[in-house]
Order: structure tokens, then C-alpha cells, then sequence
């Protein structure tokens, strides 16, 4: 894993991410939009929403066939996602891929970018949900997280396989069997997103940072290092540095890797944690190095060669966006048709091009190449097994367990 270390994209990938990145308007990606997590569950007054009291129990069963499918009779779905989350024409007037499917199938696509948070998101479907109604939409987008507790209160349709010939062979190794959904009998990953170590090599004169321990401990940045408020990329990232494997995590795992952050605070080598807005701090290196999503780095390479990015040898955490047929949809069979199409390798490698997070749809990288060759060899995008081996999930969590990790998280961050 050596050459991932300290790795600076070359000159002609980081030309290709910018055609590709902002497609020439300038747009952010999705992540750097606006990325939710559980702390913001309990700082915006959504930790009742999350818990197991105040949720009714789930109408049925989970898997078992909700409403009538209305596939056959309507050529069409309906389809949440976040913003920034799809690819789009240069004149901004149609989106090819939903297109293409659409001609190819008969159906038609009601696509709305109404995803703006996990939290809010879930509060605006879990009435339906929980009555058993269907919520307006056939095919949803949401967080790993989200997608488990969904799952676990019953309120995902269980797809049906013989419709998913693409996404079952074509579906990475990496992804395949979450704890929360094994074997993915009710969801199939959007898109990983990895978290990583990032510095300005500038700030830190010259010398390179790839691993936590120099985050927690080296006087040499004290002050200028920075953590993400998302928990479990924060703790998954400082349990891996421990030699400990976040899937397994115990309550004494936590306990210690909160108390090893806590020192940090208290000897201010933490200089804050924070969400997307570690990104103008690291690129004007006030902030010398932190705990980074992937995702915003390829953006910020893009005008600031002295950016880089890490993996450690511990390992780095890696989150998905995954899609879901909600319980009750109207037209079920369209929504699983569509997930699959996005399976297919050179529909893929379209989406890939595009949105430039990790592509879940292993194979992708020739016909991405033809694409962008510049984009078919950056690891952030199409990792390498030795890469994907280094990948790590934080193991999901009861409603009392999430509860718990998240108040004593947000007692350590100050939220």
C-alpha cells in the first residue's frame, strides 16, 4: 500500500476530474454538499426520530409483499436521491442515463433530488412507513446507517433476484454482504465513500501524514489537526489505529477510542471536528492535516496541488448510499429494473464519470477508461484490491447502542 501513501493525482487526472467534476458549472459534489450523520440526528432534535421509542412497529413482516405492483399495468417510477447524485447533459436539460433507460424500457422516470438529509428524509417518509402506506416514491437513496434501520423495522421491500442479473454479477466483492444486509436481499450500494487521511504538505513542511496516531500525537501539528463529526468515521478511523476492527466494535472498544479522542481535546492537538468545512481550512492550511472523505479531495486537487491524501496501513473506513424499494411501492418491479441497469458496465461507468465516488460495480474500469482513462486509474474511484482489502464498516447498531455511541460522541465533539 505504499503507493497510496502521500499520492498526489498527476496533472492529466486532475484535468480529466475537472471536465468531469464540475461539468463545466461549477457544481459540487453531492458529499460536498451536505453530508448527514447520526450527530446530526441529535443536534438538529432528530435523536427521538432515530430511537426505538416513538416508532411504531413495523405493519408486516420484513420481505413480505406490501400493496399491489402496479409495474405492468404503469410504465413508470419515481425516484429520490440527493442532489448532484446523477448524471447530467452539458445543457443541463436532460439526465442521459435515466434517458437511455427509459427508451430502452418504456419506462419513465419521475426523478426528484429531494434528499438533502439522512434525518430529514426519514422524518418526512416514517409516517407513511410506519402506517404501511406507500410513501410517493418506488426507489429511495439513504446512507448505510439509514438503509439498516429501515430494513430492521420492516419497511424495505425485499427485491426480487431474477429481476438483478447486472447488479448480482457485477456487484463488488467489497460491498456484498453488509451485516445489516447480507447478502443485500434488500438494497444494492449507490456508492462507497471512503474516509481518509488528508494534508497540505505545504503546512506541514514537506512531511507527509498517513496515519491517526500522528493526528492524535505528533507536537508538530498540534492545533491544526481536524476530525469529522461523523461518528463512525471519527471512531472507525481511531479503532483501526488501535488494531481494532470497527465491524467487532464492543462498548469498550468505544469507551477507549472516545477516551484517546478525549486526550487529544484536552491537549488541544485537536484543533475542532467538523463537517464538510474542513475543506477551506485545508486548503488554506490553517488546517494541516485530518480525517477526510474522499470525495472532497479529488475536488480539491483539482486547484491545489499541495493537497494530498493517505491511506493508512491500519486501514480507512468506507460508508455506502444504497438503494431501497420501500415498503409498499407502487411499482416495484420498474424500481428493481432500474437498479440493474445501473449495473451494467457501461451504464456504470457513465454514472462513475460524473458523480467521481467509488463505483460499487466491479469490472467497471475499461469501459470508464474509454470514458476518461485519467479517471479509470484513480483509486478513489475504482479502488485496487489491495485497497479494497484495507476497507473497513462499522458494524450496525441497536437503536439503544446507536442512542448511547452518539450522546457520548456528542459530549466529546461539544454538540
Amino acid at each position: 500500500m505504499e503507493q497510496y501513501e502521500s499520492e498526489r493525482l498527476s496533472a492529466a487526472q486532475i484535468a480529466a476530474m475537472r471536465r468531469s467534476l464540475t461539468n463545466g458549472r461549477g457544481a459540487l459534489s453531492r458529499r460536498s454538499l451536505l453530508r448527514a450523520s447520526g450527530i446530526g440526528a441529535l443536534t438538529a432534535g432528530g435523536a427521538g426520530l432515530l430511537s426505538a421509542c416513538g416508532i411504531p412497529p413495523a405493519k408486516r413482516e420484513a420481505g413480505a409483499e406490501g400493496s399491489d405492483d402496479f409495474s405492468d399495468k404503469e410504465k413508470r417510477l419515481t425516484f429520490s436521491n440527493w442532489t448532484e447524485y446523477m448524471d447530467i447533459s452539458e445543457d443541463e436539460k436532460s439526465r442521459p442515463t435515466l434517458q437511455e433507460f427509459t427508451r430502452r424500457t418504456g419506462i419513465t422516470v419521475k426523478y426528484t433530488e429531494d434528499i438533502n438529509d439522512n434525518v430529514e428524509f426519514f422524518g418526512k417518509i416514517q409516517p407513511q412507513l410506519a402506517a404501511g402506506q406507500d410513501t410517493g416514491r418506488d426507489l429511495i437513496n439513504v446512507t448505510d446507517w439509514l438503509a439498516a434501520r429501515i430494513i430492521r423495522l420492516g419497511w424495505a421491500q425485499k427485491l426480487d433476484p431474477s429481476l438483478l442479473p447486472n447488479a448480482y454479477a457485477n456487484l463488488s466483492p467489497q460491498f456484498r454482504s453488509p451485516d445489516w444486509d447480507p447478502g443485500r436481499a434488500y438494497s444494492y450500494p449507490w456508492t462507497g465513500i471512503p474516509t481518509v487521511i488528508a494534508y497540505n504538505i505545504k503546512a506541514t513542511g514537506g512531511r507527509k501524514v498517513d496515519s491517526v496516531t500522528q493526528l492524535l500525537d505528533d507536537p508538530r501539528l498540534k492545533g491544526r489537526v481536524s476530525f469529522l463529526t461523523e461518528m463512525r468515521d471519527t471512531v472507525g478511523m481511531t479503532l483501526l489505529d488501535m488494531g481494532k476492527d470497527p465491524v467487532k466494535v464492543t462498548d469498550a472498544d468505544y469507551d477507549a477510542a472516545l477516551g484517546r479522542l478525549q486526550k487529544a481535546v484536552d491537549k488541544k492537538q485537536i484543533r475542532r471536528f467538523t463537517g464538510n468545512d474542513y475543506t477551506s481550512d485545508l486548503d488554506k492550511g490553517d488546517i494541516a492535516a485530518c480525517i477526510a472523505w474522499a470525495g472532497d479531495l479529488i475536488q480539491l486537487q483539482v486547484d491545489n496541488p499541495d493537497i494530498r491524501y493517505a491511506i493508512p496501513v491500519a486501514g480507512y473506513m468506507t460508508a455506502t448510499d444504497n438503494l431501497l424499494v420501500p415498503a409498499q411501492a407502487r411499482h416495484r418491479k420498474n424500481a428493481t429494473r432500474l437498479i440493474d441497469y445501473y449495473y451494467e458496465l457501461p451504464v456504470a461507468a457513465k454514472l462513475a464519470a460524473y458523480i467521481n465516488y467509488v463505483t460499487p460495480v466491479a469490472g467497471v474500469g475499461p469501459e470508464l477508461a474509454k470514458i476518461d482513462p485519467a479517471l479509470a486509474e484513480n483509486p478513489l474511484i475504482i479502488p485496487d484490491e489491495a485497497m479494497a482489502a484495507k476497507s473497513h464498516s462499522f458494524r450496525s447498531l441497536s437503536s439503544e447502542e446507536e442512542t448511547a455511541y452518539e450522546e457520548k460522541f456528542a459530549k466529546l465533539i461539544g454538540a
